[in-house]
């Protein structure tokens, strides 16, 4: 959905261990800055960096999405993949906003609630609304959970004495913990749009 662009520059805040910021890089060939004040995760995310010779197109910062400090109309993309909860929806778009360039593009993914009230900030945050999708829970499982519950069940045995591997898959656990106890919560949507 997002317009043809010749090595956009790119914000993804949020970026955790930065799985997503990655493909980023690689589909878009543009220069991704990926923002999140776990450290922990960015410390493993720039191992893998340099291990994949992406060193030249992601760079990693601990910031909170809370006190960001780039220029104005600094980035192509926006991108905040299940990040804007932490913010607020409409704060997100209003604050963020600055960081576009004029006709930019933000990506949103975003817990399912109240998808028309979000509809109607889009625009009157000051966006076109290039197109959103919806993902069910089921495709969560199916995509993401199933796979994620097989790799920790396979890498618990393989490496049941290491404890950086551990402490990794406790944290995949938890996530897999919270899929079963509210699974309601895990359908989720996508919002891609412009800046006007």
């Amino acid at each position: 959905m997002i317009p043809k662009m010749e090595s956009p520059s790119i914000l993804d805040i949020g970026c955790g261990s930065g799985i997503s910021t990655q493909k980023l890089a690689r589909l878009s060939r543009g220069k991704v800055i990926g923002i999140d004040i776990d450290q922990s995760a960015l410390d493993r995310f720039a191992r893998r960096i340099r291990k994949a010779g992406l060193t030249e197109q992601i760079q990693v910062i601990n910031c909170s999405m809370f006190n960001m400090a780039f220029q104005n109309e600094s980035f192509d993309v926006v991108w905040a993949e299940g990040s804007i909860y932490a913010i607020g929806f409409e704060r997100g778009l209003r604050e963020w906003k600055h960081s576009l360039r004029p006709g930019g593009c933000m990506v949103v993914h975003d817990e399912q609630g109240n998808i028309k009230e979000k509809l109607n900030l889009i625009s009157t945050c000051g966006y076109q609304l290039l197109g959103y999708f919806t993902l069910s829970k089921e495709t969560w499982w199916t995509e993401y959970f199933a796979p994620l519950e097989k790799l920790v069940n396979e890498t618990r045995t393989k490496f049941p004495y290491d404890q950086s591997i551990l402490e990794e898959i406790q944290q995949a656990q938890a996530e897999l913990d919270m899929y079963v106890k509210y699974p309601e919560h895990n359908s989720s949507v996508c919002f891609v749009m412009r800046k006007n």
